[in-house]
């Protein structure tokens, strides 16, 4: 049994120092939580000014995938844990440090470094632990990828091995759109531009995301939590719109828990899984998992008494979580719309008088068309009047340049 943490001081001797490796909107609010335990945490992100860095005791700008000057950081700070919170960044150097002794890393840095990659998870999956998934092939360049996609037929979906958000992922009808998926997908890979996967179309009822957390029980043992089922709507791979609860069949729920507590275990260590499942009727197949909180859990702020981000800081902690929902709720994504600095949102009190309604603005410093600056929350007493609530409010949240 792990003897209980003493909590200490932020900026003096007693404090526990957490490093957050990706400083988005996410990581932002995982700071958040974790500042409100009194915890000093250092943000780090490969551009300034990052969400996450503008609520951080202390903030850096590196290029994580490089080894030498994310070991230099680690070294510098001497953080109590390290804690991923993107897929670009140097795992192999976190498996390395950790092997050694020198860092904790949330959850695992085998974790880190299998999720990081779409082949290392998904042969994981299906391969080791015998989980239901789509068909898949990987390929290495635009031969190998045509004779995949032939294997697997069409309509197919390519995607990087290494990639986040949707990018650099192709829906293709037929042997013409090969050339361009093979493009598209280099020019968006993370770290690794030169190998994809290609999954075959499952015929699937609905997806869902399966919040799973790994906390210490009283005993100290490690229990796994299921948070209720998070429905969501995707575009070219990026969530736009996510909900909870999702009503799902009993079966399918079952089932759905017992893979993402077969995922998460063998993943192991403590904190929040996204783990992405596809159902249809009582049959449910994995799709993905990322160890640490979910674009599209952003709508527990909303619907839970301890919201994704409240129970990954205490998960990493070794504190008691509570994963019980407050009220059905839901999210819609305000996008940039414009490619500019700085930019302004006009209708903010607008939205606002939506009944039910709240807004995260991230304070990214650029925007792009589809850059993801804020998310619009919203609760009801069901989830079709909050999702109608979420929209409505979205809309009314008007990007300006400044």
């Amino acid at each position: 049994m792990n003897q209980p943490r003493v909590f200490g001081t932020p900026l003096s001797p007693s404090a526990i120092k957490v490093m957050l490796l990706g400083s988005g909107e996410l990581g932002k609010e995982v700071i958040i939580s974790l500042q409100r335990l009194g915890i000093e945490v250092i943000a780090v992100d490969r551009y300034p000014n990052a969400p996450g860095h503008q609520v951080a005791h202390r903030a850096h700008v590196i290029d994580m995938t490089d080894g030498a000057a994310l070991a230099a950081l680690i070294a510098l700070e001497q953080p109590a844990l390290v804690v991923p919170e993107i897929e670009a960044i140097a795992t192999a150097t976190l498996a390395e440090l950790e092997q050694t002794g020198k860092i904790t890393c949330v959850p695992t840095a085998r974790a880190a470094l299998l999720t990081m990659n779409r082949e290392g998870i998904r042969r994981l999956a299906a391969e080791d632990l015998g989980v239901a998934t789509s068909p898949y092939r990987f390929a290495a360049s635009l031969a190998e990828l045509d004779a995949a996609c032939a294997e697997i037929g069409f309509p197919c979906i390519v995607k990087p091995v290494m990639s986040s958000s949707g990018k650099g992922q192709s829906k293709l009808d037929g042997p013409a759109d090969v050339a361009a998926a093979w493009e598209h997908a280099a020019s968006a890979g993370r770290v690794d531009a030169g190998r994809v996967i290609v999954e075959g179309f499952i015929d699937f009822d609905y997806e869902i995301t399966l919040l799973t957390v790994r906390a210490r029980g009283a005993d100290g043992d490690v229990q796994t939590h299921y948070c209720e089922p998070i429905g969501h709507v995707q575009v070219a791979g990026d969530y736009v719109e996510s909900w909870q609860p999702h009503p799902m069949q009993p079966a399918a729920l079952a089932r759905a828990r017992a893979i993402a507590g077969l995922v998460t275990d063998n993943l192991g260590g403590l904190g929040v899984f996204g783990v992405e499942l596809f159902v249809k009727a009582d049959m449910v197949w994995f799709s993905e998992v990322s160890p640490r909180p979910h674009d599209t859990g952003m709508v527990t702020m909303a619907t839970q008494v301890q919201s994704q981000f409240e129970l990954h800081a205490k998960a990493i902690l070794g504190l008691p979580v509570d994963v019980a929902l407050a009220s059905p709720g839901a999210s819609a994504v305000i996008y940039g719309q414009h490619e500019a600095a700085g930019i302004a949102f006009e209708g903010v009190a607008e939205a606002l008088r939506v009944p039910g309604t709240d807004l995260r603005l991230f304070g990214k410093p650029a925007s792009f068309a589809r850059r993801r600056m804020g998310v619009m929350l919203a609760r009801a007493h069901d989830v079709q009047t909050a999702r109608a609530r979420a929209k409505q409010a979205a809309a009314l949240v008007r990007p300006v340049k400044a």
